[in-house]
């Protein structure tokens, strides 16, 4: 598409997004018999794209339009632009790329869609990182938490362009920004202590809410206390159906030693939202529990998280 070309279907873009940014709803035959210069087949396809990229919602019952946001939010020369250089971000004016937004602006003041565009890093033929970005952000809209509960397959069936690489780039962004959030609690808050079993299970469900949440498989882990039971790390042991045949001592206490730790809480999940104990756990927490005594690292606790609530095995006892 030559120069000339380009500015010619600029000028038709506009033209027809015009009447419907004076509008808060409008109808697809009320845009038609504002634009009489554009064929209705033209007009259609606008308002098809702009709700394939989630700009406006379509009420089939009433047959009318609204925008998602306020109309004058929407930024209509960085849409046009996409529209005519096929969504390519190479070919977007420089200063609206995601990147040298981030770079300018800061992380912060980037729109969901862009941040999911640096993940993602690269599309495909006809489609661009960026609107890749835009589809996956307009489907999970504000259930974003949803989003690291996702697997390959099901983001795949939003973008094709979401590769094995770009989902993995996408979940580990996510799992970062998860443990800064938490990093970031733990030193803006007075040290903990736990000295209770009240606390170990506030702060078990607080540091461990991805296990609550992602319902998908037990995993297993420790938190290392120094001898005034403040934390001093988090550790994964195993992921997988809990077992004490699987759960030796020895994974569980090498990185307490390491920490050079005088105690420890147990904390592991069950999936099925039900936190009550088996019999497998109560025979893991008196394992460990016994050989903590051997090498004087005491287990203060065994935390269950669930969806339905948490408990303390040394309360259930």
């Amino acid at each position: 598409m030559n120069n000339s070309q380009q500015r010619e279907r600029r000028e038709r873009l506009q033209r027809v997004l015009q009447p419907m940014q004076t509008r808060p709803s409008f109808s697809a035959e009320e845009i038609k018999a504002a634009c009489l210069e554009d064929s209705p087949a033209f007009v259609t396809r606008i308002i098809n794209q702009l709700a394939d990229d989630g700009i406006i919602e379509m009420d089939r019952t009433e047959g009318r339009m609204t925008w998602r946001d306020e109309p004058a939010k929407f930024k209509v020369d960085a849409w046009i632009d996409r529209q005519i250089h096929g969504g390519q971000i190479t070919q977007t004016p420089e200063q609206e790329r995601p990147r040298e937004r981030l770079v300018r602006l800061g992380a912060a003041q980037l729109r969901t869609a862009e941040l999911i565009a640096i993940l993602v890093r690269t599309g495909r033929q006809g489609e661009s990182a960026l609107q890749v970005g835009e589809r996956i952000a307009n489907r999970f809209g504000e259930n974003l938490a949803q989003l690291p509960r996702q697997g390959h397959a099901e983001l795949k069936q939003i973008s094709a362009a979401i590769s094995e690489p770009a989902f993995c780039q996408i979940m580990a962004g996510i799992e970062l920004g998860r443990r800064v959030a938490v990093a970031g609690q733990d030193q803006s808050a007075e040290k903990i202590r736990i000295t209770s079993s009240l606390i170990a299970v506030e702060y078990a469900r607080r540091v461990y809410a991805r296990l609550v949440e992602d319902r998908q498989q037990e995993e297993f882990h420790i938190i290392t206390l120094d001898t005034k039971h403040q934390p001093i790390g988090h550790h994964q042991i195993t992921v997988g159906t809990l077992d004490a045949s699987l759960v030796h001592p020895r994974e569980v206490f090498r990185p307490a030693i390491r920490d050079a730790a005088a105690a420890i809480v147990i904390v592991h999940n069950h999936p099925s939202g039900d936190p009550t104990p088996s019999r497998e756990d109560r025979k893991v927490m008196q394992l460990l529990s016994d050989a903590g005594e051997l090498i004087g690292i005491k287990v203060l606790d065994s935390i269950i998280v669930a969806s339905t609530r948490s408990i303390s095995m040394r309360d259930e006892k």
